[in-house]
């Protein structure tokens, strides 16, 4: 069975995207980061989502990473691409090139910016549904894209076999109840961030995981917490771990994705390199905040990061 067949839970961690010194696309620090969550219990990974800065690639630097990444893959973790274009053709496109290149999956969201009806994004997600045999997993993320299906939406896109994972980022426990009561045939997962408010119910109701940024800086922690509940042990780890790991997901959605996580990457040595523009990083008080709640978790020592002192000086 192939590794995109198998049904995934546990920790989907959204990649940041790596940028070299001339602010270029730096595929060697994809293959390390790939490597160091391969290591630590990441289940899969999404490259080119929302914490992937991936509204700021061009189409060149997309499909590069596409070729370049999917090579790879193993199967131990599967790697899902974000596939979504600013319209229905477009992503249709961008999901043929992503399977045609290796692709274990493809994640869609709403276009962007439209403000489309729930209707007609409904249509959208079907419709590219119908145009390939790559597992497909659906974002629901109104807080960047204005469309928010309900859970009828949601549940009628699931009767399609290719839709996998579903991720959801709202802050409604009642939709993802509705959903997991449903028992469709895909992989309930929701947002890492602790504002939402979706983890413990997501995890309690029977979720499979969570779709999380968190896991960029800790991807052992929070496997540990994203693990399906099966006995009362799981239960026990879960709270443990998310509890133990709450400033930390607080200081990671303390600004927008991946501007916090990004930053915290490259002050602890991961390679991440520098936000595209607009976006900046954090820089003092701000910054060493974080570096504070890795040295309290001990995360330094677990991974073996050597912290720049800069990023201390507030």
């Amino acid at each position: 069975m192939s590794a995109a067949a198998r049904k995934i839970t546990g920790s989907f961690v959204a990649l940041i995207t790596p940028f070299d010194r001339s602010g270029g696309v730096d595929i060697g620090a994809f293959r390390e980061l790939l490597q160091f969550h391969e290591a630590n219990g990441t289940a899969a990974v999404l490259i080119m989502g929302s914490t992937g800065e991936v509204s700021m690639l061009s189409q060149d630097e997309k499909r590069k990473i596409i070729v370049e990444t999917a090579k790879m893959k193993s199967e131990k973790m599967p790697i899902f691409f974000g596939c979504t274009g600013n319209n229905t053709d477009v992503t249709i496109d961008n999901v043929k090139f992503a399977k045609d290149n290796g692709a274990d999956g493809a994640i869609l969201a709403a276009p962007a910016y439209i403000c489309a009806p729930e209707a007609d994004i409904e249509r959208y997600f079907l419709e590219i549904a119908d145009a390939t045999d790559l597992p497909l997993g659906l974002y629901n993320n109104p807080p960047r894209v204005k469309s928010d299906l309900h859970w009828d939406h949601l549940l009628r896109i699931f009767k399609h076999p290719n839709y996998v994972i579903h991720k959801e980022s709202t802050a409604r426990v009642g939709q993802v109840a509705q959903v997991l009561a449903a028992r469709p045939d895909v992989s309930v997962m929701c947002c890492d961030s602790p504002n939402l408010g979706l983890v413990v119910p997501t995890m309690s109701l029977g979720g499979h995981g969570t779709a999380n940024m968190s896991g960029n800086i800790a991807p052992a922690e929070v496997a540990v917490m994203s693990r399906p509940w099966t006995s009362y042990a799981e239960a026990e780890g879960f709270k443990d771990a998310y509890l133990r790991l709450l400033p930390l997901l607080h200081f990671n959605y303390s600004a927008i994705n991946p501007v916090a996580v990004k930053s915290l990457m490259k002050a602890v040595g991961l390679p991440a390199g520098e936000l595209r523009r607009p976006l900046t990083g954090l820089e003092g008080e701000a910054l060493a905040r974080g570096v504070r709640i890795v040295q309290e978790l001990g995360l330094d020592k677990v991974y073996g990061w050597k912290i720049n002192p800069a990023a201390l000086a507030a």
